[in-house]
């Protein structure tokens, strides 16, 4: 008799609010009246990803567990889904807001999502604009073992190896929680060395592509993990295809310039190896069979990837393609066991 299918966990589905109206329950008074009274709304990408249309943008995001359990949980047979609400990321320059707004952005994520499907489990969405209010947040709900990991977006202040950082680390760690590098973030911040881009599809690969490598070589380079030895990073729909490349000239200019970083006790790759994971989707590969099957040999799969689904995102094919190059043990890695270790949920 055929074993039973692997019930995948899916480490990327997205949710939102339907509108700031949704969070107002959550709000303490004066920033439910803060938000009356001043007419903030949240930002227009939450619920309708631009350009609409785009097979990217996909159709609305799931607003409720009961939407997404209809539309994913259902009839993909996952045993788990981790949520990540990405409503915060372009919200305000107003610390003390974006600190308000992620502590109901929990609170709304407990009572309308976790409470509500035992097959959930949720990013915890800091802020990143006030660092001692992130630890707090982390603080407060990292005990609910529904939280799994600290989303941050991808497009940041500063690079994340930065020590002004470190102790978000220092309190997910503390509390078995992995980081979570989601693509987009601000986008009052230019995505690339040399400035704003000018077309979307510039944006796009920028976002999911450029500055996810820079911050995997911060991480590494600046030493956060000889710090915290413990520290899990995952890298959400930022892609992979890129990793051999950046890996190789990673390993080679290490060897000869180790001296600007004495701290690192192993290869770049090792440590990107042992603390890092990414997300299936989207998955930027040949349509070729063969060259997927030949990409995935560099990329080691079943030491690196977790299945993702991106919903309600469609990027295409060449996800499920590569699932079909894999063999049995190292699909069910990437499907299953992967996650399950990174995350420590029972199967």
């Amino acid at each position: 008799m055929a074993d039973p299918p692997v019930q995948p966990i899916d480490c990327d589905a997205h949710c939102a609010p339907a509108s700031i109206e949704a969070l107002l329950p959550y709000f303490d008074d004066y920033w439910h009246g803060y938000v009356a009274d001043a007419g903030v709304q949240l930002s227009p990408n939450v619920t309708g990803a631009y350009p609409a249309g785009a097979r990217t943008s996909g159709s609305p995001v799931p607003t409720s567990a009961d939407e997404l359990a209809d539309q994913l949980l259902d009839p993909g047979g996952a045993r788990y889904a981790v949520v990540n609400c990405l409503s915060a990321f372009d919200a305000s320059r107003n610390a003390y807001y974006e600190a308000a707004l992620a502590r109901a952005l929990n609170d709304w994520l407990r009572a309308e999502w976790l409470d509500r499907d035992d097959r959930l489990r949720a990013s915890l969405v800091i802020p990143t604009l006030d660092v001692p209010a992130a630890v707090a947040e982390i603080e407060r709900l990292g005990d609910d073992a529904r939280f799994v990991q600290v989303l941050l977006p991808v497009r940041s202040d500063a690079r994340y190896g930065n020590t002004r950082y470190h102790p978000i680390y220092e309190a997910a760690e503390r509390h078995g929680l992995a980081v979570g590098l989601h693509a987009w973030g601000r986008a009052g911040n230019a995505p690339t060395q040399t400035g704003f881009t000018h077309t979307y599809i510039e944006d796009y690969l920028a976002n999911s592509q450029l500055i996810v490598q820079a911050q995997v070589t911060s991480l590494v380079a600046e030493g956060v993990f000889d710090r915290f030895p413990a520290l899990r990073v995952a890298l959400l729909e930022c892609g992979f295809a890129w990793l051999p490349f950046l890996l190789w000239r990673l390993d080679k200019d290490w060897k000869a310039v180790w001296r600007e970083v004495p701290w690192l006790k192993a290869k770049p790759s090792e440590y990107v190896y042992r603390h890092f994971r990414a997300t299936t989707e989207p998955a930027q590969l040949p349509k070729d069979a063969k060259q997927v099957a030949e990409a995935a040999e560099l990329i080691r799969p079943r030491d690196f990837l977790m299945f993702a689904s991106d919903h309600p995102h469609d990027h295409g094919d060449r996800g499920a393609l590569l699932l079909r190059t894999l063999d049995g043990d190292d699909r069910d890695a990437v499907l299953r066991d992967n996650a399950a270790r990174f995350y420590s949920l029972e199967v």
